[in-house]
C-alpha cells in the first residue's frame, strides 16, 4: 500500500526519488547555484529546484507543480529571465540536458533543452555548416529560438527560430509531446519566436544548418568624439548593403576593469560591427573598405574570420552580472532619434552615461521578410533593432539607472514601433511589453493557445499575453 505525502517536505522527498537529477530546496547545497541566473540583478527564490538528468525529470518536476499548485519557470543558462521565480514557483533547471546531434546530410541537428550554441556550432562548422545562432556561444540554444533569436546570419537566413523544423515539449499537464509543422502546428507556429517559458518546458528541438563555413566579419573602433558622425554615416550606408551583410553600429563605454583588455579599460569607442556570409569574401571587404578609405579607425578588427571564431564579432561578457536591458524597433533612423541614444551613451562631462552601451543593429533582409508568417511578426519586422544596456556602478543605482533608461525611453517615443523584441527585454518589462511583439490577430491566437493548453496559468513566469 502507497502512503501518499502529507507534507511539503515529504513531497520533496517523493520527488528526489522520482528524479535522477538533483531536487533542491532553500536550505539544500547547491540550491544558489541552481536559481541564481546570468544576470544577478534577480534574485530568484523558488521554493524547489529540480536541475534535470533527463526528459523523465522534467516531466516529474512538471506534474510535482500541478499536484501541489506550484507555477513553474524554465532556466537553462539563465540568460533572458521571465518573471521571477519566487516562493510559490517550481524552477525547472535544463542545464545539463546538453545532447547535441548533427546530421551534415539533412543539413540538421537536433538540440536539447540546455545545450549552448557553443555545443552546436563546433560540430556542426566541421562539416561546413552553421546554426543561426545569435551573438554569443554562451548562451542556450533553445531559450534563444523561442525568443526570435537574431544574430550575425539574419539578414540572409532569418532569425533563429525561423530554421526550426520541430519542437519537443513537455506541456503543463506533464505530457511530452511532439510540434511540428503537421504535429500540434498551432503549438509549433507559437513556440518559433513566442515560446519563451509560455507554453511548458522545451526539451528539444530539431533546426536547419546553413552552409557557412568563412565570414568577413569584426569590428572597427573609432574614438567616441566622432559618433556623431559615425552614426549619421552607418545608417546611409547600411542602406544599400546586400543581405548577406548583417551589421551594427555600438556606442560603448568599456568600463575599468580587469577582464576588459587595456587598450579599451575605460575607453569610450564607437564600434561599426557587422558579418559578410556570402561566398565572395571580397564583396565583404569591399564594403568595408568604404570605412576605411573614410577615415582610418583607432583599432581595425575587421577581416576574414571562421565562423567557428564568431564570438569574436560581438565579444560579449560570459561571466554573469547585473545588467537592465531595453529595446526599440525603428523603421527609419533620424538624427533626433540618434542624438537621443548618442546623449544617454556619451553625456556631457561630468554626468554618469546611463547606458554601458546602445547597440543599433540592421535588420530588414529575412528577418523582415519573413515576419508575415510568424508569431512574433510586429516584435521583427522593423528595419533597425536598438538595445539599451545598463550596469549599475553600485547596488543603490539600479533605480536611478532605471529611471534614466525609462526617460530615455520616453524620448524616443515619437520614433519607435513601440514593438518589442523579447529576447532584448527580461524581467518583468518582458512580461509588460510581451503583447507588443504580436499582430492583434496573432495575439488573439496566442492567448487562445494559452488558454487552452494552461488555463491555470501554470507557466506564468514567461510571456504575459493577458489585456493591459
Amino acid at each position: 500500500m502507497t502512503t501518499l505525502p502529507t507534507t511539503f517536505d515529504d513531497a520533496v522527498r517523493d520527488l528526489r526519488t522520482r528524479c535522477a537529477g538533483a531536487v533542491l530546496s532553500p536550505l539544500d547545497a547547491g540550491y544558489d547555484a541552481a536559481r541564481t541566473g546570468f544576470n544577478l540583478r534577480f534574485d530568484q527564490r523558488p521554493a524547489v529546484a529540480v536541475v534535470a538528468e533527463s526528459v523523465d525529470d522534467v516531466v516529474a518536476a512538471v506534474r510535482f507543480a500541478t499536484a501541489l499548485g506550484l507555477r513553474v519557470a524554465v532556466q537553462a543558462t539563465g540568460h533572458g529571465t521571465g518573471g521571477v521565480a519566487d516562493e510559490g514557483t517550481l524552477l525547472v533547471v535544463t542545464s545539463r540536458l546538453t545532447d547535441v546531434a548533427v546530421d551534415p546530410g539533412n543539413r540538421v541537428a537536433r538540440v536539447s533543452a540546455g545545450a549552448r550554441w557553443s555545443d552546436v556550432l563546433g560540430p556542426a562548422q566541421e562539416h561546413g555548416l552553421a546554426p543561426l545562432l545569435g551573438s554569443t556561444t554562451h548562451v542556450g540554444a533553445v531559450g534563444y529560438t523561442l525568443g526570435g533569436g537574431f544574430g550575425w546570419l539574419g539578414r540572409r537566413y532569418g532569425l533563429g527560430s525561423d530554421s526550426v523544423r520541430s519542437f519537443d515539449v513537455v506541456t503543463p499537464d506533464g505530457e511530452e509531446v511532439h510540434a511540428s509543422p503537421t504535429l500540434r502546428p498551432e503549438l509549433f507556429w507559437a513556440l518559433k519566436g513566442g515560446g519563451a517559458g509560455t507554453f511548458g518546458v522545451v526539451v528539444g528541438m530539431e533546426i536547419d544548418l546553413y552552409p557557412v563555413s568563412n565570414v568577413y566579419a569584426g569590428n572597427l573602433f573609432y574614438p567616441a568624439e566622432l559618433a556623431p558622425e559615425v552614426v549619421r554615416r552607418w545608417r546611409d550606408w547600411a542602406a544599400d548593403v546586400p543581405d548577406e551583410m548583417t551589421s551594427s553600429i555600438v556606442m560603448i563605454n568599456f568600463p575599468p576593469l580587469e577582464t576588459v583588455p587595456e587598450p579599451l579599460r575605460g575607453q569610450s569607442f564607437v564600434l561599426v560591427r557587422g558579418c559578410w556570409s556570402g561566398t565572395d569574401l571580397g564583396q565583404g571587404q569591399e564594403l568595408v573598405d568604404r570605412w576605411r578609405a573614410w577615415r582610418e579607425p583607432a583599432m581595425d578588427m575587421f577581416g576574414p574570420l571562421p565562423f567557428a571564431a564568431a564570438d569574436a564579432i560581438s565579444m560579449d561578457p560570459t561571466d554573469p552580472m547585473p545588467a537592465m536591458v531595453s529595446t526599440e524597433w525603428l523603421d527609419t533612423l533620424p538624427d533626433g532619434a540618434l542624438d537621443v541614444v548618442l546623449e544617454a551613451t556619451y553625456p556631457e562631462p561630468g554626468r554618469q552615461p546611463t547606458l554601458l552601451f546602445a547597440e543599433i543593429r540592421h535588420a530588414g533582409g529575412a528577418v523582415r521578410r519573413k515576419a508575415v508568417d510568424a508569431a512574433n511578426d510586429l516584435g521583427r519586422s522593423g528595419e533597425f533593432l536598438l538595445e539599451l544596456v545598463g550596469v549599475p556602478p553600485f547596488p543603490d543605482a539600479v533605480y536611478w539607472l532605471e529611471a534614466h533608461l525609462r526617460l530615455t525611453r520616453d524620448a524616443l517615443a515619437p520614433y519607435v514601433t513601440g514593438a518589442a523584441y523579447l529576447n532584448f527585454t527580461e524581467g518583468e518589462e518582458r512580461r509588460r511589453r510581451a503583447a507588443s511583439a504580436f499582430s492583434p490577430e496573432n495575439l488573439r491566437r496566442m492567448r487562445n493557445l494559452k488558454a487552452s493548453l494552461d488555463p491555470d496559468n501554470r507557466f506564468g513566469h514567461g510571456l504575459c499575453f493577458a489585456e493591459n
